[in-house]
């Protein structure tokens, strides 16, 4: 990609986003083509073919979506699966009606089989059945892969897909009801601590594993993908090691100060079991994650406390 180069980054404002955006800028990037919400609404066909008409980006990365944690997936499943059906029709089939030199579309973890072997690799695809609790997301998401793999078969345009693992960092979701399990985290123990409560407690057992990345190491493995991968088929992205929520709890109990004890909710649900990503394929490339967990959860919290812990 050029420095001059026409780039539309789709959910700008979201965690993974605006940390694209970031990075770009960092680089000297500077035809970035950015909409909020307000201004260009994704599930809408008609306005988002306009923009494409209009703009005819050269680059587009699609990094927005609806997301949620395990209560939101569980409780809203039409809301998750139509709204980013819908935006990943929109953008794609959009995107190649105006001949956009590449795509990049970010996927999910979650988009392999519940009890998929450890370390997942990308081959796990469709190979067995999903976690039911993030079912209707993940669905959405094997469409949107599925589509671009369909445009470079039939017609050969260079659209890409990335499947994250669990992410965080600057500009996630904190909010108590709809958050993913570490900003969920980070806010229960930050009110814990503001209130002096003996203790607090936390959802499921705390014995499934998960793996974390943070998202301005995804930032920077996007960009590195734009660059230099031209393959449709799909490459994880990932940090290599994973870690028990029980684990997660006792490190973000030390980093935010939180002096009591914890005690978990086995009546709520865990979720998958564990969900490590094979990243030898990225590795192979010449692109790995660089930020620790715990350096990553401290900035994490800091920003958090800098910007109002909203």
């Amino acid at each position: 990609m050029n420095l001059t180069d026409s780039i539309f980054v789709a959910g700008h404002r979201g965690m993974v986003g605006s940390a694209i955006v970031r990075l770009l800028r960092s680089r000297g990037f500077t035809n970035l083509l950015l909409r909020t919400r307000a201004e260009l609404d994704l599930c809408d066909p008609h306005a988002v073919r306009a923009f494409y008409e209009k703009h005819r980006p050269t680059y587009v990365i699609v990094a927005a979506a609806k997301v949620g944690g395990i209560w939101a997936n569980k409780t809203q499943p039409v809301q998750f699966l139509s709204d980013n059906l819908q935006i990943e029709l929109n953008l794609i089939n959009g995107a190649y009606a105006v001949e956009v030199k590449k795509l990049l579309f970010l996927g999910s973890s979650c988009i392999y089989p519940k009890f998929a072997p450890q370390p997942m690799t990308e081959e796990a695809l469709l190979t067995g059945s999903l976690e039911p609790t993030n079912e209707a997301y993940a669905l959405a998401k094997i469409c949107g892969i599925k589509l671009c793999q369909a445009y470079a078969l039939q017609y050969g345009a260079n659209f890409i897909s990335g499947q994250p693992t669990n992410l965080y960092g600057p500009e996630d979701n904190f909010d108590l009801e709809t958050s993913h399990v570490l900003p969920a985290m980070m806010h229960k123990f930050h009110l814990a601590k503001e209130k002096q409560q003996k203790s607090m407690t936390l959802w499921g057992t705390g014995k499934v594993y998960r793996e974390f990345l943070h998202v301005d190491d995804l930032a920077e493995a996007c960009v590195f993908m734009m660059e230099n991968y031209n393959s449709p088929e799909l490459v994880n992205i990932g940090c290599g090691q994973d870690i028990t929520i029980h684990d997660v709890a006792l490190l973000m109990r030390e980093i935010v100060g939180f002096p009591g004890e914890i005690e978990w909710d086995s009546s709520k649900p865990d979720g998958t079991p564990r969900k490590l990503l094979d990243v030898s394929k990225l590795s192979k490339l010449g692109w790995t994650a660089k930020i620790p967990l715990k350096d990553g959860i401290r900035s994490t919290y800091a920003w958090w406390l800098a910007n109002g812990c909203k």
